[in-house]
């Protein structure tokens, strides 16, 4: 009973967990290589428990510490015999014998107060220590957690601190000073034991040598290394996707991203340097992500700029929601050709515009009367996405980036309405970069099924930072959130890199490599975005200032665009995306309306469209006319013989539509008016201007305060419901409706007030401000 006892006891006197100390977070890139690591939660920089123990250090350790260490059963009874014989005869404690096994159990029992009772005590466990775990194993145990002076502790950690690298890359001197190193305290301060240190290390070297592990030349060399004067600071590559590696649930542990090292160092040095320009306009804060397309992986993760400047660097932009500009008018795009609600260079209005009480603008201010969707998406025009995101409803364009990939979406589609494409949601560089990706992956891959189910879903998938295994049951259906001819012409509208009506430099980008990139502005100048994309990789870059501070300037253009483009010139050149033949139709499209052409277009061109594209309406603003014999004015039967009518068709805008095309168009040709016998004589105008009159002498009053007053202008219209638009100099002003008065502040001069209704009828009126009341 006494033996069976003394057995139990025997196997459970060893605890399950050896160790319960903290260990540091450390980030890796794909190939093992340290990005960034977090001390322990104790003060320590010890990494997570690694079995990976290089050959030098092994040869070294055991040759220092315990030369029969394969050969024990966890205690060396000579080693014991020894040190109790040099301990008597010199008084004092000069050795203890132990074993590396030995030396674990120390380490695991925080160094207890030497005595005899606690060397038996350690004699037990290394003995139990030997039956639970291999040689190998234990080397391991002690590599991880011996102390290596100040607060390093274990191998791998040392290595960093003092060398700069990975285990993997230890010399023989290096080797042999981190052998020599945990049993001698008095050699750990460099400053002032590195001669000691070194004899420690060369007497190591020479027993290496004697014992067959090296030659002399190797010896020689291994010598005259120097031993580091101070230790070294880790690498600090990728702090936010450290700290958000921490946050979700990975700490202490060795992270094994999919960042390429060399990678995420260029594109630091590329933000860097781009923040050095920046902040001479107080713009403090970029991030940008690159991934690759196939897999979704993140190749570079630069959560913010690091300048030491103390503007709120430790915000991780890559994952903070941010007010997302126009950045989302290529889903909506996309979108509409899949669902055949447009074609691909459909007109759409560009007109001052109130739906419900809300007013889009353009960035300029200016209109275009009308304009192609493709020109629209490239020049980042508002009102015609509004436009578009009221045919396609804001609810379906809600659901719809929730489900290609935008988390961030909280509150119901209504409380969006249509600001939802103009901004009035926020996204994060994450989701958004992740998105534009998942769009490319799903193009590519419709290539590599054949038939007629073509797609997976699970393409759309969020980025990874981490190396997952490929989804070997994926669903194959016959479509997906996006098909691949509503992708591939997104992306072919997004190509063009001339960007009319833009005063920047990147309109005159040229370049062999072809790139989709789409950029973005935030209302009130604070969010700059640009995301790009092409076959192999996708990019997305965020400027600003992380407290949400606006500056003149900064736009998605103006300073995130370039560095886009630098992000770009260090990756490897790629093809273009194929397009999806299968999934489409080559029509005869109307070119100046981008509809579907009929008998009455004259101008056609051939044009491939997404098959659900053959839905879409014909054109609808050819219209056949009669003209007098002379061509010059317009007629009908009431008022002229058939025989002397001439027939034509004729491009026609809407009239609100004409007003502004006509001023951007050249070679646009407005109907010709109704010759004055075809004229209804009881038509009248429909609106006046009551004030100012034919020439009117405006004086701008002042207040008292003494600043500078306004003039109030009016205008009637018959139509209680009508819109009318005014404008001053040929710059739009405002809309009003149902009272029609608007307070104006003209300089001194000649003016020209223009109003022109929603049927397009218009009104201008010349006046002069000759001076302001003194």
């Amino acid at each position: 009973m006494a033996a069976s006892a003394l057995v139990t006891g025997y196997y459970f006197v060893l605890p399950d967990k050896l160790f319960k100390d903290p260990y540091s977070t450390v980030l890796n890139d794909r190939n093992g290589n340290l990005l960034s690591a977090s001390i322990a939660g104790d003060g320590q920089w010890r990494f997570p428990f690694s079995m990976e123990v290089p050959q030098k250090f092994q040869e070294a350790l055991v040759l220092a510490e315990d030369k029969r260490f394969y050969r024990h059963p966890g205690v060396d009874l000579l080693s014991l015999g020894r040190a109790a014989q040099q301990n008597w005869k010199a008084g004092k404690v000069v050795s203890g014998g132990s074993t590396l096994s030995m030396q674990v159990i120390r380490l695991a029992r925080k160094n207890q107060r030497r005595s005899i009772s606690e060397k038996l005590v350690e004699v037990v466990l290394a003995t139990r220590l030997e039956f639970r775990y291999s040689k190998k194993e234990i080397l391991a145990l002690y590599a991880a957690h011996a102390p290596f002076g100040g607060n390093v502790v274990g191998l791998e950690a040392a290595c960093w601190r003092f060398f700069g690298r990975t285990v993997s890359d230890l010399s023989w001197s290096e080797a042999a000073m981190l052998a020599v190193l945990p049993n001698n305290p008095s050699l750990i301060h460099l400053n002032k034991n590195r001669i000691k240190l070194k004899l420690k290390r060369d007497r190591l070297l020479e027993r290496l040598a004697q014992a067959g592990k090296m030659d002399q030349l190797e010896l020689h060399l291994a010598q005259a290394e120097p031993v580091p004067e101070t230790l070294l600071t880790l690498p600090r590559l990728a702090p936010h996707l450290l700290t958000r590696a921490i946050r979700e649930g990975k700490g202490e542990n060795k992270v094994i991203t999919t960042i390429d090292l060399g990678l995420q160092q260029r594109v630091t040095q590329i933000i860097n340097d781009h923040h050095q320009q920046l902040k001479a306009n107080q713009i403090f804060n970029a991030a940008a992500i690159i991934l690759e397309i196939k897999t979704g992986n993140v190749l570079a993760y630069v959560g913010n700029t690091a300048s030491g400047s103390k503007n709120n660097e430790d915000v991780d932009v890559v994952m903070a929601p941010r007010s997302t500009g126009s950045i989302l008018k290529p889903f909506l795009y996309a979108a509409m050709l899949q669902e055949g609600k447009m074609l691909p260079h459909t007109l759409w209005p560009d007109v001052p515009t109130f739906i419900n009480g809300y007013s889009p603008e353009n960035f300029s201010k200016e209109f275009d009367g009308a304009v192609p969707a493709s020109a629209g998406l490239i020049r980042s025009l508002n009102i015609p996405a509004v436009y578009e995101l009221r045919e396609y409803r804001y609810e379906k364009f809600y659901d719809k980036l929730k489900t290609i990939g935008l988390t961030t979406l909280k509150q119901p589609a209504d409380h969006y309405g249509l600001t939802l494409v103009l901004g009035g949601a926020e996204g994060t560089l994450w989701d958004i970069t992740g998105a534009f990706a998942s769009m490319a992956r799903t193009l590519n891959n419709y290539f590599e099924l054949p038939g007629k189910n073509r797609y997976s879903k699970s393409d759309f998938h969020p980025p990874r930072y981490q190396q997952t295994e490929d989804d070997k049951n994926k669903i194959i259906e016959e479509s997906s959130w996006l098909n691949a001819a509503s992708v591939y012409l997104t992306f072919d509208a997004l190509k063009e890199v001339y960007r009319p009506g833009e005063n920047t430099g990147w309109r005159n980008f040229s370049s062999t490599k072809k790139i989709a990139w789409k950029t973005g502005t935030s209302f009130g100048f604070r969010d700059g975005w640009a995301v790009g994309v092409n076959p192999e990789y996708a990019i997305g870059v965020w400027v600003g200032n992380a407290d949400g501070e606006g500056r003149p300037g900064l736009t998605g253009t103006e300073t995130a665009a370039p560095i886009l483009f630098d992000l770009f010139s260090v990756l490897p050149a790629s093809g273009w995306f194929q397009m999806p033949v299968s999934e489409m139709e080559k029509i005869e499209v109307c070119q100046k309306s981008g509809h579907r052409a009929t008998d009455l277009c004259e101008e056609r061109t051939q044009e491939w469209v997404p098959k659900a594209g053959l839905e879409t309406l014909p054109c609808p603003y050819h219209k056949k006319v009669f003209l007098s014999a002379d061509k010059k004015f317009r007629v009908h039967a009431l008022c002229e013989s058939l025989t002397k009518m001439t027939e034509a068709t004729w491009f026609v805008l809407p009239p609100i539509q004409e007003f502004y095309f006509k001023q951007k168009t050249f070679g646009y040709r407005p109907l010709p008016p109704l010759r004055k016998d075809c004229e209804n004589p009881n038509s009248v105008a429909s609106m006046d201007l009551i004030y100012p009159k034919i020439n009117s002498k405006v004086l701008v009053p002042r207040e008292l305060d003494g600043t500078t007053g306004n003039t109030l202008f009016e205008a009637t219209h018959r139509n209680p419901a009508a819109t009318i638009f005014w404008h001053l100099d040929g710059k739009f002003l405002a809309a009003t409706r149902k009272t029609h008065k608007l307070a104006l502040n003209p300089t001194a001069g000649t003016h020209t007030l223009t109003v022109v209704d929603d049927a397009g009828e218009s009104i201008s009126r010349s006046f002069s401000v000759i001076s302001t009341i003194k």
